[in-house]
């Protein structure tokens, strides 16, 4: 029993820290994009870009690349982030353009197989114990993401510390009447007296590619293949079921009215990590006090995050999921109308950090217990069910960096707080129909399964071997 509790642990723990390595470069990047590369909005493009990517393999790679090969070398095998530092070492439309896409086409595989192992090792784990998955699901991707998102603090410090060496960087006086929610895409650019030295950047970016790298060679090495035999069973028999009904999983998924309740929830996700990203790093950071602040502002966001998510992944058991959601969802509220009526100013130094520790907090909410939330609601499809997740945040941070060159930033604080209202409504009422409507509690024959039909093709003793496996 020690044993294996060591063993799950020590999983967990892998995939996290293989994740903080692969985002601390990607992470990072993103943060600059916005500024980095403003010309003509390339920047914030080659995120819309990566993110169009990513629906579109949302709609057919995770089953098929986790069925047949497994959680493990689902992730190791589209872990392509460290394409995009390759781009931007040459930044133009058609080198941030390809690699954005090759990155997208891998992150809707790479995140579905990370939240289906730790949905299975949750699940595993309370049957051994006794105890309720969705707890040990919660304090999983609790453990996962404040680990994971501590990737803002390592991937933002490196680009602050490297920038900061640039002692001519300067932001101009007149820049400060357009800087806040006063931005319009037609009265402000970035300036080139507040860019660092094209040595630092590709300085910068040799280190991120360095670390993409080791993650790619620590999950390959230390991560265990839980679900090894599983995809060896579906590999020997997937005569028994076609190709396209495993193509078409996803999308099957949602005659489920709870997934379709739960796509504003999903998109906003995407809609409130974008705006960070890309609009508060622009438009305030680096508009008032300068480029190489971004990574500064940046780690108080990663750190609050990291904190909370391992907090809120805890507290989760003792008082559910709606004082949460509705926790972030105030500290959005708050934070979206204090940046409508704020005119940042360079003396208001401390005023650039209290947002994103805020946001932190709240982002640590929508990430851990959204997730959690699929994997408890969906967890005889797993697969399916966080492909659609990956697939409607995608569509939200599409969404919001599509309009970004292209509306006010008032305008875009305004459809953020109409798309958090409407997920509030929704989301509510999903809880308040599993109130009504309990689920039943998942069996071990359940938790290992990609899909209910897996199993059922098998004989008696090829169950028994598998679920004897699991039992280990």
């Amino acid at each position: 029993m020690k044993k294996i509790m060591s063993r799950t642990t020590k999983n967990v723990l892998v995939v996290s820290f293989g994740f903080l390595l692969l985002f601390t470069a990607y992470g990072g990047l993103q943060s600059l994009q916005s500024s980095l590369n403003a010309e003509n909005g390339m920047g914030v493009i080659s995120l819309s870009v990566i993110y169009g990517a990513i629906i579109l393999s949302s709609m057919f790679l995770p089953p098929i690349m986790i069925k047949n090969l497994g959680c493990k070398w689902t992730i190791v095998l589209s872990i392509c982030y460290v394409a995009y530092s390759f781009g931007n070492l040459a930044p133009g439309w058609p080198s941030l353009m390809t690699t954005s896409a090759i990155l997208g086409m891998g992150g809707s595989p790479l995140w579905s197989a990370k939240c289906t192992y730790l949905t299975i090792s949750g699940n595993r784990r309370g049957q051994k114990l006794n105890k309720k998955g969705q707890d040990l699901i919660n304090q999983y991707f609790g453990i996962f993401f404040f680990i994971f998102q501590s990737s803002a603090v390592w991937g933002n410090l490196m680009s602050s510390l490297i920038f900061g060496q640039d002692t001519s960087i300067e932001v101009p006086e007149e820049n400060l009447q357009y800087c806040g929610a006063t931005s319009c895409v037609e009265n402000f650019t970035v300036a080139n007296s507040t860019l660092p030295a094209r040595h630092l950047v590709n300085t910068l970016l040799g280190s991120y590619i360095g670390v993409g790298v080791l993650a790619i060679i620590f999950v390959a090495v230390f991560l265990d293949n839980i679900d090894r035999d599983l995809a060896r069973e579906f590999r020997k028999n997937k005569g028994n079921q076609s190709f396209c009904s495993t193509f078409l999983a996803t999308f099957k998924l949602l005659r489920d009215p709870r997934l379709l309740l739960l796509i504003p929830l999903t998109m906003y996700s995407g809609f409130e990590q974008s705006f960070l990203a890309g609009e508060y790093t622009k438009n305030y950071v680096t508009c008032a006090i300068g480029i190489h602040y971004v990574g500064f502002v940046m780690i108080c966001f990663g750190a609050s995050n990291s904190l909370c998510s391992f907090a809120f992944g805890r507290l989760a058991q003792y008082t559910g999921r709606i004082p949460l959601f509705c926790l972030a969802a105030a500290t959005n509220l708050g934070c979206f109308l204090g940046l409508l009526f704020w005119e940042p100013h360079p003396d208001q130094l401390g005023v650039f950090f209290v947002f994103p520790a805020l946001w932190g907090m709240a982002d640590a909410v929508w990430q851990t217990q959204t997730n959690a939330l699929y994997g408890i609601l969906f967890a005889e499809h797993k697969e399916a069910a966080f492909a659609n997740y990956r697939m409607w945040e995608s569509l939200g941070f599409v969404i919001a960096f599509a309009y970004s060159t292209f509306i006010c930033l008032s305008t875009k604080i305004y459809v953020a707080l109409a798309v958090l209202a409407l997920t509030m409504v929704t989301y509510l009422y999903v809880e308040y129909n599993e109130y009504k409507h309990p689920k039943p509690k998942v069996t071990i024959e359940d938790l290992h399964k990609p899909e209910k039909a897996d199993l059922k093709e098998l004989n008696d003793k090829d169950k028994k071997d598998i679920i004897a496996q699991t039992q280990m």
